[in-house]
């Protein structure tokens, strides 16, 4: 069998490296990289990229990076701020309760205990001494009894002196009575017990006589005054 011959003039094929791979043609590098003009393969740092982009993916990456801490902030700033919000919310409920509750203890107990200066202002009465004296009378509301008047007279006072201190004490909390004669009637702070005529001059719908006093706390109604209304 022959070997193929060679046209006339064709330069002798250059002997290539023994460990050569067949794919390295001529016109490339080591690294495989073709270049546009020769058709070789381009250097590495052709192929890297310039500084300028480098630069701006850095850029853009801590950009990226700060818009994340900066929507991680807002949130825990948003999540500590409800949390005040409802603790501030939670003191003022806290607060208007215990509020609210001790007004109604305090108005629970004054209930219990105005009908017993009611009571005293009536044994006062019966015993012929003025629970209210006026300035004319000299004498203070339970004023201590002298040692000249008699024992059945030194009760009377005693007496007058618990209800001179029971009415501070009441007045100190808060309670007042109020005494709406000559008023017009309110059925809010009054309760009619009966009706009659109230003489010349006296419109209807008027208060004409208390029976017993009204007791406030801090403005509000403990007990409604007992009256009589013209008619």
């Amino acid at each position: 069998m022959t070997s193929a011959r060679r046209p006339a003039g064709a330069p002798d094929e250059e002997p290539r490296p023994a460990g050569t791979p067949p794919e390295q043609a001529a016109g490339e590098d080591g690294d495989g990289a073709i270049l546009p003009e020769t058709g070789a393969k381009a250097p590495p740092e052709a192929r890297a990229g310039s500084p300028d982009e480098s630069a701006a993916a850095v850029d853009a990456d801590f950009d990226a990076l700060l818009a994340d801490v900066r929507r991680e902030r807002d949130e825990y700033l948003e999540i500590a701020q409800r949390a005040r919000a409802d603790f501030e919310n939670y003191r003022k409920r806290t607060t208007r309760e215990q509020q609210e509750a001790e007004r109604r203890g305090k108005a629970g107990l004054a209930r219990e205990l105005v009908p017993v200066p009611d009571n005293l202002e009536r044994a006062l009465r019966a015993a012929g001494i003025d629970p209210e004296p006026g300035p004319a009378s000299g004498e203070e509301p339970g004023e201590a009894p002298s040692e000249e008047v008699s024992a059945h007279e030194a009760l009377a006072r005693g007496v007058a002196l618990v209800y001179g201190e029971l009415r501070a004490a009441l007045e100190r909390a808060g309670v007042e009575t109020y005494d709406p004669t000559g008023e017009r009637f309110d059925p809010e702070t009054s309760e009619a017990l009966s009706v009659r005529a109230g003489g010349d001059g006296v419109d209807p719908g008027v208060v004409i006589e208390t029976i017993e006093k009204g007791y406030r706390l801090d403005g509000q109604v403990l007990r409604a005054a007992r009256v009589v209304v013209s008619k």
